[in-house]
């Protein structure tokens, strides 16, 4: 009988510390390396977030302004104020003032051809509209001639005898006409060379961008404790206060700062100047951003 021995291989104990040891060394140097890198990336990434959260809310804001009723832009204070109110229009057009007695008139409103006019002296609850037809329907405004730079006017009360806004009785979505409820007459104040109106849609009727919540003081994280919000659908305050009825989405989070300025340069042109801070995890990111506002009825 004869006895084979088999030779062993593999790894002695000792063997794999040291390779476990190495392993450590080598990972730990590389973390090292890695770790700034990797910080910087989310630092990168962290700032693109918050300056896309700032410049979405800055975009709705302009494209809002940039319809506003003219003189409809109102603050609470008119430098630094937290929160800013509007109307937009939905369309408008130009109101027939003068009446047409070329060849043969048609009562476009019904009963006689001087109903086609806008009238200022009296009750007057349908015009006709010069050039293409719009759409509107039951619920939307009407405002016309709103002059006045401190953006009073459009907020009134329909039967307030300074009224400029009407609320329209007939709807269409190819209008000639706008026939709509009054109680009292326009004041001949808003009887204008221009003969424009705007019209603003009854499901949203005055907007509110508000900056809600702690401003100005950082949570125990390091973020932003307030918001942007939008607020719609309220109705017409003739006071401005911050809406708590009607719809709000929250454009963005983390707001830090806020503040809006509005400078009216002369009666048809006005600077609306917006301040936003959103700070997140000791980041913050700050825009300005100014809107420019035409102001002419």
């Amino acid at each position: 009988m004869s006895l084979h021995r088999t030779a062993q291989t593999g790894f002695t104990l000792i063997e794999m510390i040291i390779v476990m040891v190495l392993t450590g060394i080598i990972g730990g140097i590389v973390a090292i390396f890695l770790q700034a890198p990797m910080k910087q990336y989310i630092d990168v990434a962290r700032r693109a977030e918050l300056t896309d959260i700032a410049d979405g809310a800055f975009q709705r804001l302009s494209r809002d302004i940039r319809t506003a009723v003219p003189n409809s832009i109102r603050l609470p204070t008119p430098l630094g104020a937290t929160y800013v109110e509007f109307i937009p229009t939905k369309n408008g057009g130009r109101y027939r003032g003068i009446l047409d007695t070329r060849g043969t008139a048609t009562a476009k409103c019904g009963g006689t051809v001087a109903e086609d006019v806008l009238d200022f002296a009296t009750i007057d609850t349908c015009f006709e509209i010069i050039g293409a037809p719009i759409s509107v329907a039951v619920g939307d405004s009407i405002v016309i001639g709103s002059t006045q730079s401190d953006g009073s006017l459009p907020y009134l009360d329909v039967a307030a005898a300074s009224a400029v806004r009407r609320v329209i009785a007939t709807s269409s979505a190819n209008a000639a006409t706008v026939h709509f409820a009054s109680t009292v007459a326009l004041p001949p104040s808003a009887m204008l060379d221009s003969q424009r109106f705007q019209t603003v849609e009854g499901t949203q009727n005055a907007v509110t961008y508000a900056c809600v919540g702690t401003l100005n003081t950082l949570s125990a994280s390091g973020d932003g404790q307030a918001q942007l919000i939008r607020y719609w659908n309220y109705g017409f305050n003739s006071a401005q206060v911050l809406p708590t009825l009607g719809s709000s989405a929250i454009l963005a989070n983390n707001v830090s700062a806020c503040a809006f300025d509005y400078d009216v340069a002369n009666g048809r042109n006005a600077l609306l100047a917006v301040k936003l801070s959103v700070t997140k995890s000791q980041e913050t990111v700050s825009l300005y951003e100014e809107i420019h506002v035409n102001n002419a009825p």
